[in-house]
């Protein structure tokens, strides 16, 4: 048993959806009282392709202990490349994040449709799972 698991951490998870593909999807699993661990907050954002590296450092930077991303993958409504948009932008932050001393593991990416329920819960379970391995973040400098 890890230390993080001995003493109840329980990671918080930062999930940026999207507002006509994730959104939808992540509400569902809401609706059909589905559990996925209670220290998940979600943003919605209209589009995966346009998040910010450095605003997936700045979570980091507030104490969270990781982030994942509801990409549109596919169907995205306003890029035909939005998948490929965001595994760049996610790639970049890895780097950023790299360079600040923080785990690439804690920055996920999967695409989620609008009913999606189940495999955004599963992603939340095995993040969490996965984060309570690594530990709390330690302090991040800004």
């Amino acid at each position: 048993m890890s230390t993080a698991t001995a003493t109840g951490f329980k990671p918080r998870i930062l999930v940026f959806s999207t507002n006509n593909i994730s959104d939808p999807g992540i509400d569902l699993a809401g609706s059909r009282h589905m559990h996925y661990p209670a220290q998940v907050s979600t943003m919605s954002v209209p589009c995966s392709s346009g998040l910010k590296p450095g605003w997936i450092l700045h979570a980091f930077e507030q104490g969270l202990d990781g982030v994942f991303i509801g990409s549109d993958g596919d169907e995205c409504a306003l890029l035909d490349d939005c998948g490929k948009r965001t595994g760049r932008i996610i790639e970049q932050a890895q780097e950023l994040m790299k360079a600040k001393g923080i785990a690439p593991q804690r920055l996920k990416m999967a695409a989620l449709c609008s009913v999606c329920a189940e495999p955004f819960v599963g992603y939340m379970r095995e993040f969490s799972q996965t984060l309570t391995g690594l530990g709390p973040i330690t302090a991040v400098a800004s």
